[in-house]
């Protein structure tokens, strides 16, 4: 979506259109999306290489507790098997009918 929203508005400004309707709905968007979009990034910088050292947020969305995919309060790996069986719904009917042509291929 990021790709698509910077290529639209990339487009609106190009075709001088910045006082329309569009480039107002656009500018909102990005606004909306990136009210939550703060904190600290730490970097490392060495023998002409920049290095990623770590981020902060006060919103980030990574909770330690889920990383390990244990069970607990907000997350049960039981709650992921329906996901995998509708994931992998396509697959088994394809299977499936390829099963059936080979069978009334002999």
């Amino acid at each position: 979506v990021k790709k698509e929203i910077g290529n639209k508005f990339a487009d609106v400004v190009y075709e001088g259109k910045w006082f329309t309707p569009l480039r107002e709905a656009l500018q909102a968007f990005v606004e909306s999306t990136q009210q939550y979009v703060t904190g600290e990034v730490k970097m490392k910088l060495y023998k002409g290489n920049i290095i990623k050292q770590g981020t902060t947020s006060p919103y980030s969305l990574y909770s330690e507790s889920l990383a390990s995919f244990t069970t607990g309060e907000l997350y049960d790996h039981h709650d992921a098997e329906g996901f995998i069986n509708l994931f992998g719904l396509s697959l088994k009917v394809r299977a499936m009918k390829m099963a059936e042509a080979e069978k009334n291929k002999k």
